[in-house]
């Protein structure tokens, strides 16, 4: 009977003297998908810039979306 095979996750090293990050990396960083990412640099919710034809996402625009919906949460309550 063969084994069950094990999934593991490899969380790479977040690289804190990075500038920028790829909207890859803001989804890796927040936990969330990459498809949940881009629907909310593109509606707003997080911050970006293009650089030429790339999105790039400044690393405190997370902190500033995290503490959006901190408040967010304070409030309802």
């Amino acid at each position: 009977m063969p084994e069950p095979h094990a999934t593991v996750t490899v969380l790479e090293p977040a690289d804190s003297s990075a500038v920028l990050l790829t909207v890859e990396e803001a989804a890796r960083r927040l936990r969330i998908g990459r498809t949940t990412c881009f629907k909310l640099v593109l509606a707003g919710e997080i911050e970006s810039v293009m650089v030429g034809r790339l999105r790039r996402v400044p690393p405190e625009a997370l902190r500033v979306y995290v503490t959006r919906l901190r408040h967010r949460s304070a409030e309802a309550a």
